[in-house]
């Protein structure tokens, strides 16, 4: 059974379309973060969702552009993320910091790192999407350079360039995020994740901090 009402005539008005829409992101998304983005196909993403192959090719006409569609989401909604944590208060710097934090908040989601290590896997093998993948990356980054472009420009942090300068902080947030995603939940002495970020926070500000 088809999901989503219609309007007379047949056709769906735009917020059903919108729905409809949202609903097939949703259940591509979760298709490929259980199976892999390798091991699935348009016609199971069809079937789980309860929409007729018709619905999903006419708006998706193969698993690369729906696998565009997701990430690209995805990515809008990393973004404004990342830019909401950072509004606030305070030294430049300290706006780099919340937005730094809130990327280990969310990139240590079993859920999310599911996603992104099948996407990432694939990649390896695929040039096209490897391609793909430093461009979602690059976009879904920029906030953060754009952070760490302003807290030099404030004299906050030492000149240098703010993408390869960004480069290392992640290198160094995704270190937190491997630790929690391959750490025991109940292990009593489990590292939180706010010690595991200030201890690399740390690291990047003695590295790169200008006084």
């Amino acid at each position: 059974m088809d999901i989503g009402g219609r309007k007379p005539g047949g056709r769906p008005t735009r917020e059903q379309a919108a729905a409809i829409d949202a609903r097939i992101l949703d259940g591509a998304r979760a298709v490929f973060c259980r199976k892999g983005v390798a091991n699935s196909g348009l016609e199971e993403i069809a079937a789980e969702l309860g929409v007729s192959k018709h619905t999903l090719y006419r708006r998706y006409p193969n698993k690369a552009a729906l696998l565009e569609a997701v990430v690209g989401r995805d990515v809008v909604r990393f973004r404004e993320a990342l830019l909401s944590a950072a509004a606030g208060e305070g030294r430049a710097l300290d706006a780099l910091r919340r937005a730094a934090f809130h990327y280990v908040e969310i990139g240590s989601s079993r859920d999310y790192a599911a996603f992104y290590l099948s996407v990432s896997a694939e990649a390896a093998v695929s040039p096209v999407l490897r391609e793909r993948l430093a461009s979602w990356s690059r976009d879904a980054l920029e906030p953060l350079v754009g952070l760490v472009s302003t807290a030099q420009a404030a004299g906050e942090l030492r000149p240098g360039d703010p993408a390869s300068v960004c480069g290392i902080l992640i290198d160094l947030l995704e270190g937190v995020n491997n630790r929690l995603r391959l750490g025991e939940d109940a292990a009593a002495d489990a590292p939180s994740l706010l010690r595991l970020f200030e201890e690399r926070w740390t690291v990047f500000t003695t590295a790169f901090g200008n006084g």
